[in-house]
């Protein structure tokens, strides 16, 4: 199985003419009734020696932090051995061997174990030791990207660096507290600018910046409507009529955005909001115990249908735009 990402470094390498992989790419989208640029691909696996590998790797990386933190009874040294493994075998199995899932693994566990040792060091885990254990993680995510160029990468050092915001507001103004939720909010909507920049650079959505741009969309949306909701109090029980009713014309807008840019990962990642709000109301006011199961099939109703008109619906949302917002966003193409 081949990505656009395999045709571009063959096209770069002389194997193959732009032209002829542009034709390709085109009788593949006529085949399968749907244009490339609409198929949303990212690279997860590219096959059954992908989950092989991130096995043996989750075994020897877990393994080396058990035997040290037993050993030595300092968490520490456990996972100084845990993150400098995770970089050396991403040197072969993603540098080399150019494998997909055990990239995403093996940079999640070098960041994540990095964050862990900067905040091991300390003795009681504090507003400082976040603050900086955030700000390695973000360094540390950009020189992995400068290295292996993971596309998740850049959505890491992102979440990454709100975290060291948020860390450093809180550490600064202690009164920040109150601006807690509206700071997440900012930084949702300058995660979503930084993912609208990646995709275009590429409408085309034919190289890695595309996969960026994915991953990007799939943070920033709960770091958009999670703040929202947590002011609506629905995550703490409020179900009023009212509350509702805003969540839902709220994911009628992500929505709508979704459908403009053509990134459902945008509009996916934050569903699990609007499931549990539904779910809320129709059991406070309907008094269903199977509330739930009517919400997901209702949801994934309008979802399926949403698919199929996918290309009708964005058509008539786009052609309203000016052509200012249309040269960011991919060309409207045919059902």
């Amino acid at each position: 199985m081949y990505t656009d990402e395999d045709l571009n470094f063959a096209v770069r390498e002389g194997v193959f003419s732009a032209e002829s992989v542009e034709e390709f790419r085109t009788l593949l989208s006529e085949q399968k009734n749907a244009p490339s640029v609409d198929e949303e691909n990212f690279r997860l696996i590219s096959g059954f020696n992908d989950v092989f590998v991130v096995i043996a790797c989750m075994l020897l990386l877990f393994s080396s932090l058990w035997v040290l933190k037993s050993a030595t009874g300092n968490d520490s040294l456990g996972l100084i051995p845990f993150t400098i493994l995770s970089w050396c075998l991403a040197e072969f199995f993603v540098l080399k061997r150019k494998m997909a899932l055990p990239a995403i693994v093996l940079l999640l566990s070098f960041i994540g174990g990095l964050f862990a040792l900067v905040i091991s060091v300390f003795s009681e885990p504090s507003e400082n030791s976040f603050m900086l254990a955030a700000a390695i993680s973000t360094v540390a995510a950009y020189f992995h990207w400068l290295r292996f160029r993971v596309p998740i990468t850049i959505a890491v050092g992102a979440a990454a660096a709100v975290g060291l915001v948020v860390s450093v507001a809180l550490s600064i103004f202690p009164d920040a507290k109150n601006w807690f939720l509206v700071i997440i909010f900012l930084c949702g909507l300058i995660t979503f600018s930084l993912a609208m920049y990646w995709d275009a650079s590429n409408t085309m959505r034919t190289t890695r910046h595309a996969d960026v741009a994915f991953w990007l969309h799939l943070i920033s949306a709960p770091l958009i409507i999670h703040p929202v909701f947590s002011s609506l109090g629905v995550l703490d029980g409020n179900e009023s009529i009212g509350s509702m009713a805003i969540v839902i014309f709220l994911y009628i807008i992500m929505t709508v955005v979704s459908i403009v840019i053509d990134r459902r990962a945008f509009m996916v990642s934050s569903l699990v909001y609007v499931l549990y709000a539904i779910t809320t109301l129709i059991k406070a006011y309907g008094d269903l115990g199977y509330s739930f199961a009517l919400t997901g099939a209702f949801m994934g109703g309008m979802l399926l249908l949403l698919s199929a008109l996918w290309h009708r619906v964005r058509a008539s949302l786009v052609i309203a735009l000016p052509s200012t917002v249309k040269r960011y966003i991919p060309e409207v193409q045919k059902a």
